[in-house]
């Protein structure tokens, strides 16, 4: 049979071009779902699940493939990057990921665990699904979904180094910054680190915008002044006092209900280590207080609104 010239230069592009992989999502909130999309927009293959009718619908939406649960999602996906908000869900989604049979030939499937959980359920999930013939990596990310139009995002990878390096393709999907920390774990203790500066950060905030206030400044001013400052700016800042100038708190960013798990395990390895951490600990009556104030499905920047009451000044209109 004689080959077209056509179909020689299709042969040839197709050679030229790699196949981009499968990836699978498995927790398709705000990071798992803002993950998809973005992979959709890079021309990868998308499948996965969520427990939520919406999210899957934000899948399909994007061209993703919605599957009937992890374990399908699992079988046909060559990388799986997981995103959920709980111990329980991570323990039911490795379960799930654990009876799917193992991909034919090739290399183990690579497991991308991205939540913020305790160190101990991270190590939990990677002992059963090193077993199950997966290697995991520990990347736990810094930023909120809105962040990853800036490519603003801070990935914290850790594990083997053959794998990481298998993923690194994927992950500058999100962003540039994506450190390797070594060793299985130093990812999410990075993660504590830098969430420990941004529960103080935006405290911090929060009373500058109220002590401006009731000094009889212009808050915006102080935002324009700071924001960009070489000693005082930082990120949190624009993102967070941005909305505490407009006391505009959604559609949030991080939910104040959400951060409190972020809070309390941030809390329980300072203390599993012995470390005194007396601006954190101080930091953190003001997120409950924002709680008590019915706030929790606000943003964290709505830590402004507690402080201004303790000032007597007038809140947000709700």
């Amino acid at each position: 049979m004689t080959t077209t010239r056509p179909q020689a230069l299709a042969r040839r592009a197709s050679r030229a071009t790699p196949v981009k992989p499968l990836v699978g999502v498995i927790g398709l909130g705000i990071m798992g779902g803002t993950m998809a999309e973005e992979l959709r927009k890079q021309g990868y293959p998308v499948c996965g699940y969520d427990i939520e009718a919406s999210a899957r619908a934000r899948l399909k939406a994007c061209g993703g493939k919605v599957l009937a649960n992890s374990t399908k999602v699992a079988q046909q996906a060559e990388l799986l990057i997981i995103s959920v908000a709980s111990a329980r869900a991570l323990s039911e989604v490795t379960h799930a990921i654990c009876a799917a049979p193992r991909r034919p030939g090739g290399l183990p499937q690579v497991v991308l665990e991205t939540s913020t959980l305790t160190l101990e359920d991270k190590l939990q999930a990677e002992r059963h699904l090193k077993k199950a013939g997966r290697v995991v990596l520990d990347c736990p990310i810094s930023g909120t979904a809105v962040r990853i139009k800036e490519r603003a995002w801070t990935i914290y990878a850790s594990g083997q180094r053959k794998a990481y390096d298998r993923a690194r393709p994927i992950l500058q999907v999100f962003t540039d910054q994506i450190p390797y920390l070594g060793a299985y774990g130093n990812g999410t203790r990075m993660k504590f680190a830098a969430n420990h500066l941004v529960a103080i950060y935006n405290v911090a905030y929060a009373e500058s915008v109220t002590l401006a206030r009731k000094m009889g400044l212009d808050p915006v001013q102080v935002l324009e002044l700071f924001g960009n400052s070489p000693v005082l700016g930082t990120g949190v800042m624009r993102l967070r006092m941005d909305m505490m100038v407009k006391q505009a708190y959604t559609p949030p960013t991080m939910k104040i209900e959400v951060w409190q798990k972020d809070m309390e395990v941030i809390g329980q390895m300072a203390k599993s280590v012995d470390c005194p951490t007396p601006l954190f600990s101080a930091s953190a009556s003001i997120y409950t207080a924002a709680m008590a104030q019915g706030l929790g499905a606000s943003d964290t920047a709505s830590t402004a609104e507690v402080l201004a009451a303790m000032a007597g000044l007038p809140p947000a209109a709700r």
